[in-house]
């Protein structure tokens, strides 16, 4: 199985932009991952938040194959502890899928038409995080996830 991540926009911290180096550099040792940054927006100070989304749902959705089991980083979707996580990784690998796809849409959440092709939605906590910072949790956790299914020492319960 593949890793993908669609990120909308670049990630503009530097200390995020080194920490999620991080966690890519040691995710790779387990399975193969693609990031793909979309472009964020130009000139959408005309656009209303709805035309913004779909903008990028557009861009979103032109990234997505249909071999991808696409899963959306939504407050609202279902949350895991670490190790619930990690089943839900064991899970999809066991499941024979091609790719495993997490989306981090932009600071305003994604188009309908993103959400209607999406198979699920998980949220990594019930507090709000720029779209921003969510990127380095997210890429922390799934190294946390495939280091406990290889019960290596990273994770302590």
């Amino acid at each position: 199985m593949k890793l993908k991540i669609i990120l909308v926009g670049k990630t503009e911290e530097d200390y995020l932009k080194h920490g999620i180096e991080i966690y890519k550099k040691r995710l790779v040792n387990y399975l193969p991952i693609e990031v793909i940054e979309i472009p964020a927006l130009k000139n959408t100070k005309k656009l209303t938040l709805e035309q913004q989304k779909n903008k990028e749902g557009e861009l979103i959705i032109q990234k997505v194959e249909n071999s991808d089991l696409i899963v959306l980083l939504d407050e609202k979707g279902k949350e895991f502890s670490s190790l619930g996580f990690s089943k839900y990784f064991q899970n999809k690998m066991n499941s024979g899928i091609k790719s495993l796809c997490f989306i981090i849409g932009g600071p305003y959440g994604f188009s309908t038409e993103v959400y209607s092709r999406a198979q699920q939605k998980i949220a990594l906590s019930q507090m709000t995080f720029s779209h921003q910072m969510i990127r380095l949790l997210l890429f922390e956790q799934c190294y946390r996830a495939m280091s406990i299914l290889r019960n290596e020492p990273y994770h302590h319960e």
